[in-house]
């Protein structure tokens, strides 16, 4: 497939994930007011992360590999199934995708006289953070830890799911529920990134405090995409 419309769909994909996923939260977790039945919550957060990459993957799958998260990226390289020189395009694509898509975000969110960024609180703009921006007030190294062990299983399901032994067509969804499933776990923790290019994109709006701690959303991603790449690369060799 041509560069250009891979970058395309990489651009798009990310974009839906940051409007889907950190809209649901910016706009419908807390719709009405705590306790409102009409808020999606904690729960409908981590579907509506799910959903956008099960949608995403199905739409553009076929063209880019639906990555949409540098770490996926990095984790596929080091998997042996994503060319090496690809990397800086595709990174480059998802954060402007991202980015593109939390801006759209915040013209929505003021469209309520009432919406405000408190970069002081955990969370703000669907941000990711540790410390006093951790939701559950976690620590630097559990966050790291945290983001290091998801990430790396988020990349053993992606690559055990589009394996060529696989049943055919039923990645997309294997990969959204794991990506469900780890929202579930790590959003009292980190309010959960597995994807610089999703916490890069928030930060930028959210406050100088979650600009200050992406490091560790680019680290610890890639640091456990690359484990989970490695990892899987060897237990499915021969197969």
């Amino acid at each position: 497939m041509d560069m250009s419309k891979r970058l395309a769909a990489e651009f798009l994909g990310t974009f839906w994930l940051v409007l889907g996923g950190c809209g649901s939260a910016v706009l419908a977790a807390h719709f009405g007011g705590d306790g409102n039945p009409l808020g999606i919550g904690f729960h409908g957060v981590a579907l509506a992360f799910g959903l956008t990459v099960l949608t995403g993957a199905y739409a553009f799958g076929h063209i880019s590999g639906a990555h949409f998260n540098p770490a996926v990226s990095f984790g596929l390289w080091a998997g042996g199934r994503f060319a090496g020189k690809d990397l800086l395009p595709y990174i480059v694509a998802q954060v402007l995708g991202g980015v593109v898509a939390a801006f759209i975000l915040l013209q929505i969110a003021q469209g309520n006289a009432d919406f405000v960024i408190d970069g002081s609180q955990a969370g703000a703009f669907a941000s990711n953070g540790y410390g006093a921006l951790s939701p559950g007030g976690y620590s630097v190294a559990a966050a790291f830890l945290c983001e290091v062990v998801l990430t790396a299983f988020f990349v053993v399901v992606i690559m055990g799911s589009t394996h060529g032994k696989a049943p055919a067509g039923f990645a997309p969804i294997a990969i959204g529920l794991a990506l469900t499933l780890i929202h579930l776990i790590s959003i009292p923790v980190t309010n959960t990134s597995v994807n610089p290019a999703r916490s890069t994109a928030v930060a930028l709006f959210a406050g100088s405090g979650q600009i200050s701690q992406l490091w560790l959303f680019w680290v610890a991603p890639i640091l456990g995409a690359m484990i989970g790449g490695i990892a899987y690369k060897w237990i499915g060799s021969g197969k």
